[in-house]
């Protein structure tokens, strides 16, 4: 008789969370059997296989979305597929490179070495900021916008200038700022109040923004809510400031 699992012992097993497991089968991705006397899950082994292949196209960053029709590809979608990953490790490994280097003149200046110059220093910085973004909200953001967008987005980051990175954080306080006191006060989102901040907040996505879409604006606008790690950016001073954000976006853009 073939071994079944319950959604606790195949999270234990996969090393991935019983909400992971969840969410992939209301992607389609995962079709557990249902017990006829409880109702629970009962995953058998072709859906461990299933989900080990789901994990590894993952790994390799492939999209939830873009997932199932993978599962069932071709051996020539799929070395295509792992081609496109073979640069994007190449690209990474050209990243590692460049970190290390940046490592090893601060390490050498704090040894009292070479010092490190401004340019060096605010270009490590930019890829600190861009990889933490990934890190934290990689995976969401090219599941929403796609890969090609996310990608553009780092470009534009990476190669932003001192004055506009400067210019672009001071844009973000001045949008917090306004954002507060509109709540503070109960302004309306729908009215110029809103209108202003949307179109503050449509200046700053510009900066990492290879285009504008409104449709997208809207969109990222949803996230501020639906995401609680956004939310408490904008709520940390004012409670509500993140729905208001969100109300005006989807008001004005």
């Amino acid at each position: 008789m073939n071994r079944s699992y319950t959604i606790g012992e195949l999270a234990e097993l996969s090393g991935v969370s019983v909400r992971t497991l969840r969410f992939y089968e209301e992607a389609e991705l995962l079709a557990p059997e249902r017990d006829a006397q409880n109702g629970y899950r009962r995953y058998g082994r072709a859906d461990v296989d299933r989900l080990q292949e789901i994990l590894l196209l993952r790994r390799l960053g492939v999209a939830v979305r873009d997932i199932a029709p993978l599962l069932s590809a071709s051996d020539g979608e799929r070395r295509a597929l792992l081609a496109k990953h073979l640069d994007a490790l190449r690209d990474e490994r050209r990243r590692l490179d460049g970190l290390i280097i940046t490592v090893e003149r601060s390490l050498a200046e704090l040894e009292g070495g070479p010092t490190m110059a401004d340019r060096e220093k605010f270009e490590g910085f930019k890829r600190r900021l861009v990889d933490e973004n990934e890190r934290r909200y990689g995976a969401e953001a090219r599941d929403r916008f796609g890969d090609a967008a996310v990608e553009e987005s780092n470009r534009r980051m990476l190669h932003m200038s001192e004055a506009d990175y400067t210019a672009w954080q001071e844009l973000d306080a001045e949008i917090r700022a306004a954002l507060t006191a509109a709540v503070r006060v109960g302004k309306d989102p729908t009215g110029p109040e809103g209108a202003h901040i949307c179109d503050l907040h449509r200046r700053w996505l510009g900066y990492t923004w290879p285009s504008y879409s409104a449709e997208a604006h809207r969109a990222l606008a949803e996230s501020y809510v639906a995401d609680g790690r956004f939310t408490a950016y904008y709520d940390r001073e004012v409670p509500g400031c993140a729905a208001w954000l969100r109300d005006a976006v989807l008001a004005h853009a």
